[in-house]
C-alpha cells in the first residue's frame, strides 16, 4: 500500500498534509476513546503499553513479511483487523502511524515525503472498521467468539479502504488514463488474496488468545478481547 515516490509530487502533495492531519486526528480520537473505555484497566498507561506492541508489530509486518510491488503500489499483509481485535482501535492507530514512520526513518527514507498519503491510507480505513465492528459484533460477544463472516467483513472493509485510497492517490497524481486504471486494477485484484487470508489469521490469533486466556486477559490486550462491550 506504499505510495511510491513520484506518484504524487509538486504542489499536489500538499493535499496529503491535510488528509494526514485529519487521519492523525482520528487516531487521537480513537486513542482517547479506548483510554476512557479501559480506565479501570490502566487507562492511558495501558494504552501506551499496547501501542508499543502494535508499533513493533507493524514495523515487523512491513519489514519482515513478504511484500510485492504490483501495479501502482506494493501488496502488504498489514493485519490491521487482527491488531484491532487484539489491541483495540486506539493502540492499533498509534501502532500503524508509528510503525510506518519508523520504517521510513530507519529503512526507507525515500518514503518519508509520502508519509502523509501512506498514513492516511492506513488510518482512515481503520477508523471505518472500528465503527463497523460496533455494528456487526454484538455488544454481548467478546472478540474471541466472533465468526468467520464477521472477520471477513472487517478484513474486506479494511483492505477495500486501502485499495480505494491507493487508487485515489494514483489517479490524483497521474490523472485518469487507461494505463493508470489498469495498474490500479492489478493492484486491487492482488489485494483480494489478502482479503481471503487475513480473516483466517484473525481467527487463528483469536483462538490462541482464547486458549491462552490467562495471559491475554491482562492490560496488554483490549478489554473487548474477552469481555462484552462496556455500556456507553
Amino acid at each position: 500500500m506504499h505510495i511510491e515516490p513520484g506518484v504524487v509530487d509538486g504542489a499536489k502533495i500538499v493535499l496529503s498534509y491535510a488528509t494526514a492531519a485529519a487521519a492523525l486526528g482520528l487516531a487521537a480520537w480513537m486513542a482517547r476513546q479506548d483510554a476512557r473505555a479501559d480506565a479501570r484497566r490502566g487507562g492511558w498507561p495501558a494504552l501506551l503499553a499496547r501501542s508499543v506492541l502494535t508499533s513493533l508489530a507493524v514495523f515487523c509486518f512491513f519489514e519482515v513479511l513478504p511484500h510485492e510491488p504490483v501495479g501502482v503500489s506494493e501488496v502488504h499483509l498489514i493485519l490491521g483487523s487482527t491488531l484491532l481485535l487484539l489491541f483495540g482501535a486506539g493502540a492499533t492507530a498509534i501502532g500503524l502511524a508509528a510503525g510506518l514512520l519508523a520504517q521510513g526513518l530507519f529503512f526507507a527514507p525515500a518514503d518519508l515525503p509520502q508519509y502523509g498519503m501512506n498514513v492516511t491510507t492506513l488510518l482512515v480505513p481503520l477508523y471505518a472498521i472500528a465503527q463497523l465492528a460496533r455494528r456487526i459484533v454484538p455488544a454481548r460477544t467478546a472478540y474471541v467468539d466472533i465468526r468467520y463472516r464477521q472477520a471477513l467483513a472487517l478484513s474486506l472493509a479494511y483492505q477495500g479502504g486501502i485499495v480505494l485510497w491507493v487508487a485515489f492517490w494514483a489517479l490524483y497524481g497521474h490523472g485518469v488514463g487507461a494505463a493508470t486504471l489498469a495498474e490500479v486494477g492489478r493492484f486491487g485484484l492482488a489485494y483480494m488474496g489478502v482479503v481471503l487470508l487475513e480473516p483466517l489469521i484473525d481467527l487463528g490469533a483469536l483462538w490462541v488468545a482464547k486458549t491462552l486466556c490467562g495471559l491475554t486477559r491482562g492490560r496488554l490486550f483490549t478489554a473487548r478481547l474477552h469481555a462484552a462491550a462496556t455500556p456507553a
